[in-house]
């Protein structure tokens, strides 16, 4: 998908949009001075053209139950580019992709970055507690056959969290 033309206009949607999903057509086209019909136009390309991806409602975790948030580094073993010692091609997907299908199944990973660096993944937790955290780690992750090692950090407070993206 190429990257669509964004004009003041546009991004003034989009602002409006990240900050309340909720407002109306009117709303949104009495903010950025149009009318009814071509604001809505300029929303519906913004869609299709795939810059709003979604609309969602945003949950409290505390509120849920969910008062742990754990940032989690994976790294997996390492293959030798899909060929076995002795040099025959192997008939299984590869770790990483047997691995980001299996974080698609955990509902406590709310977000897995593939990472340059040391780690191959950083997945954000979300969990109720140490005893969800301890649960998760040692019947889940640690048990997968591609992970070789994990690093887990812990939110102590939040100091920032948005969805909304800088519209430059």
């Amino acid at each position: 998908m190429s990257k669509i033309e964004l004009d003041k206009t546009d991004r003034k949607i989009l602002a409006i949009l990240q900050a309340d999903g909720r407002a109306s057509n009117q709303d949104v086209a009495d903010q950025v001075s149009l009318s009814p019909s071509p604001c809505l136009r300029r929303i519906k390309r913004l869609e299709e053209a795939g810059v709003i991806r979604q609309y969602v409602a945003l949950l409290d975790p505390g509120q849920i139950g969910l008062g742990l948030l754990a940032y989690v580094n994976v790294r997996l073993e390492k293959h030798n580019d899909g060929a076995n010692a002795a040099g025959a091609k192997r008939t299984s997907s590869s770790p990483h992709a047997d691995f980001a299908t299996s974080v698609e199944a955990w509902p406590e990973v709310v977000a897995c970055y593939a990472m340059t660096g040391e780690m191959d993944y950083l997945l954000r937790v979300h969990v109720e507690d140490m005893e969800h955290f301890s649960r998760f780690m040692m019947k889940t992750l640690l048990i997968h056959p591609s992970v070789a090692d994990v690093k887990s950090s812990f939110a102590l407070q939040r100091i920032k969290d948005t969805t909304a993206l800088p519209l430059m």
